[in-house]
């Protein structure tokens, strides 16, 4: 569903990303992992066209550069983490923007847009907030909204930066099984950042880490998440152990005085 190819980023004369690939088929879970600077935010907002970059990004089969930005919104959906919120639009409103590729430029959205943002926010716990501004949110309810806006859009690639950031850890498992209940009903294909090593592996179906703007391991959970590789590019102590389920699961190790 979306395959990149020597994907290199420059921003203010630096290099953040450089020669990245990766490849994630239809319906397939992509986490992207690394320490902090490693270049994972800048790789989702290139993908979703917010950053200019070298290299080639196909989308279905169709290179991004051909797109119109009506067009790529119809196919990738891009929830960020640290969005600008219009303080005084209401949680309603701002989850209807999702539908915005779908309205044409002198249209008003219709029932059925409506009805999909009434859905969606249900789904995510927010239904009771529709009329609320969204200045006066907390920041787990803000991030809620912002995945709701995704959502709402209805794109076969949902990219999300970070989607668990400020939520307690109910809404970290109610917003992460209704993304994989959407990904494995309807086919969506799903490239997140995680910094949870544990959480990523455990609904991800394969990995990339990320270090200094290069990918530096790719593959499963249990090839990328090894204590060795943890190690090496976070610079930590940690023990990795295969779960009930066989997915790994990452054990902070506290370090001898």
């Amino acid at each position: 569903m979306i395959s990149v190819t020597d994907l290199t980023v420059t921003l203010d004369g630096r290099q953040v990303l450089g020669g990245v690939d990766l490849a994630v088929a239809r319906g397939g879970w992509l986490a992207v992992i690394g320490p902090n600077g490693a270049g994972k935010s800048t790789l989702l907002r290139a993908l979703a066209g917010v950053l200019a970059g070298r290299g080639e990004i196909l989308l279905d089969g169709e290179p991004a550069t051909g797109l119109t930005p009506r067009g790529r919104a119809r196919l990738v959906a891009f929830a960020p983490q640290t969005p600008a919120l219009p303080p005084d639009m209401t949680v309603f409103d701002y989850a209807l923007l999702g539908r915005t590729p779908y309205i044409s430029y002198l249209g008003r959205e219709s029932r059925s847009d409506r009805e999909v943002t009434e859905g969606v926010l249900e789904r995510l716990d927010l239904g009771a907030f529709a009329a609320r501004r969204l200045g006066h949110l907390s920041g787990g309810e803000r991030q809620r909204v912002v995945i709701a806006r995704a959502l709402v859009q209805q794109a076969p690639v949902l990219l999300l930066d970070e989607p668990t950031t400020a939520l307690d850890l109910g809404h970290q498992q109610q917003v992460l099984e209704l993304v994989d209940r959407l990904r494995l009903a309807d086919r969506l294909t799903v490239i997140s950042t995680l910094h949870d090593l544990s959480v990523a592996g455990q609904y991800a179906d394969t990995m990339t880490l990320l270090a200094d703007g290069a990918s530096v391991a790719s593959g499963t959970p249990a090839q990328v998440l090894t204590e060795e590789l943890i190690a090496a590019h976070f610079g930590a102590n940690v023990k990795v152990e295969a779960g009930p389920d066989g997915r790994p699961q990452v054990h902070l190790m506290r370090r001898d005085r």
